[in-house]
């Protein structure tokens, strides 16, 4: 696993030369806000010769302390009402970026904190930040043998829980390798297996569905997506089944499904003008269920079960491909025909949350979730944020709003959408030939409501309509479209971003 290892320090005296540091980071809003008087005097000198200073990210020669460096990270606008805990991570990985140019390391990372409410966890976003900016490719590393230029990072007395931090990271650092490795290192089997191998030395139990009948036969809507790629031995589809059981008694049940299409060439309704590109990243569902699952099975909370299942698979095209205007039923029985067949991934999800919805419909305080890069209309709608879209039954239980305020308070902010009897229209045969339709026959960024009315299919096809609020076994069910916020930068090969494995997180320990 690629990561830089995070510890608390809890002395002062760990800013100075001698103590093992070699850097000094320091995270602030202002020089003024530093509360370590040797940083401070020698930030407000530098700022009497160099204007930046205060400004911008700066390193500055300093004598005595760790390392001879000292980096002044500022954190932009936080007076502005309208900002959040990321200008904190975005000034760590200024800072942290310039530590490693400078050949840092071990630096040791002051996060100056804010009585401002809404940067509680900034000393925890900003190592978190550190992170996302150390980590590279799963290609150039294997390619190059790379290591980590840095080796450790120190957080000063911040109150931050680095055992957390770190289960965080390896979450983090697993679904960037999962989501953002291009399609044939990262195929349907080999990502079953990369999630394999890094599960392995836990105690959760992982198992891997490969049979090609199986497929077929318990997740009929997955196998019609990856029918094409059956004829291709190293295309063949998987899904990954992982469980995690605390010890003691359980008091939460989590379901979680994550899409994970390999490679989308639209199948059928071939993706056209340029628009595959980019496409290796629609498996950055499944890769964030993962990073939570490696999480989860470092830091072992007690009282929640989390049981997920991943479906991968690759949506080729050819002669075996899948068409629109085929009836497929789905694992639920639901007589479903295609739309679209560039709206694959609900297909994918609506097979595992039929599957995960028998397991809760046994199971005590369950709720369901499915994780996806699922939509053109979610990135048209909010830019590069996630998207919440619930049933009636976690609206209830105010599902999405809780998960918000996790998203805001450590830096995965989200959106809420609401469900509409319009989302459920737009899915409704009207000719009574089968039971719903997956999609109109457009690109979801052109359609209106178009990132909520797939939750209103997948209700559907699932048998999650079964399970509403007036059901004598109502199921709270909530979508995560993180089809905007999966990657930074480039939407095409930028970063991957892990989004939303700490908001995840957050959430399930928070139950």
């Amino acid at each position: 696993m690629f990561q830089s290892h995070i510890v608390d320090v809890t002395t002062q005296q760990a800013i100075f030369e001698g103590e093992g540091w070699d850097a000094v980071v320091v995270i602030t809003p202002s020089i003024t806000a530093i509360e370590q008087d040797e940083i401070k005097l020698l930030a407000e000198h530098a700022a009497t010769i160099d204007q930046r200073v205060g400004k911008s990210a700066t390193l500055l020669f300093a004598p005595g302390l760790a390392g001879g460096r000292l980096i002044i990270a500022p954190v932009a606008n936080i007076d502005d009402e309208y900002v959040d805990v990321r200008q904190y991570g975005q000034a760590a990985r200024q800072g942290i970026d310039i530590a490693k140019q400078a050949g840092a390391v071990k630096p040791l990372l002051v996060v100056c904190a804010s009585d401002d409410a809404r940067f509680v966890q900034a000393a925890n976003v900003a190592a978190l930040a550190c992170g996302q900016q150390l980590w590279l490719p799963l290609e150039a590393r294997e390619a190059n043998d790379l290591t980590p230029s840095i080796q450790q990072i120190g957080l000063l007395h911040t109150g931050a829980n680095a055992q957390q931090l770190n289960a965080l990271e390896a979450g983090r650092v697993l679904a960037r390798d999962l989501c953002g490795t291009e399609p044939e290192r990262m195929s349907a089997i080999n990502f079953a297996q990369y999630c394999v191998d890094a599960l392995a030395d836990s105690d959760l139990s992982v198992s891997v569905i490969e049979d090609k009948q199986q497929l077929i036969n318990d997740y009929p809507l997955l196998s019609a997506v990856g029918r094409c790629s059956f004829d291709v031995p190293r295309h063949h589809p998987r899904v990954v089944k992982i469980e995690y059981v605390p010890d003691g008694e359980v008091e939460h049940n989590i379901y979680l499904a994550g899409k994970g299409v390999i490679y989308d060439t639209g199948g059928a309704d071939l993706k056209i003008a340029g628009a595959m590109a980019g496409m290796s990243r629609d498996k950055g569902g499944a890769a964030a269920v993962a990073g939570v699952m490696k999480a989860l099975s470092i830091l072992k909370p007690k009282g929640v079960r989390v049981v997920a299942q991943l479906g991968l698979v690759r949506n080729s095209i050819g002669s075996e491909a899948f068409v629109t205007d085929e009836i497929i039923p789905s694992h639920a029985g639901v007589r479903v025909r295609i739309g679209n067949t560039d709206a694959e991934g609900r297909l994918v999800l609506a097979d595992l949350l039929s599957h995960l919805k028998q397991d809760a419909q046994q199971a005590n305080n369950a709720q369901l979730f499915s994780v996806a890069t699922l939509t053109g209309h979610v990135v048209r709608c909010y830019g590069g944020y996630t998207a919440l879209v619930e049933n009636s039954v976690a609206r209830q239980q105010a599902v999405a709003q809780k998960l918000q305020v996790y998203g805001s308070d450590w830096g995965e902010p989200l959106e809420r959408s609401f469900l509409r009897k319009e989302d459920f229209d737009k899915i409704a045969d009207k000719n009574g030939v089968c039971d719903v339709i997956s999609s109109n026959n457009g690109p979801s960024s052109v359609t209106t409501r178009g990132h909520q009315f797939p939750a209103a299919f997948l209700i559907k096809a699932s048998g999650l309509e079964q399970h509403g609020c007036s059901s004598s076994q109502p199921l709270a069910y909530t979508h995560v479209d993180i089809a905007g916020s999966a990657t930074e930068g480039d939407p095409l090969y930028g970063k991957p971003t892990a989004n939303p494995v700490v908001a995840l997180y957050q959430y399930i320990i928070g139950q």
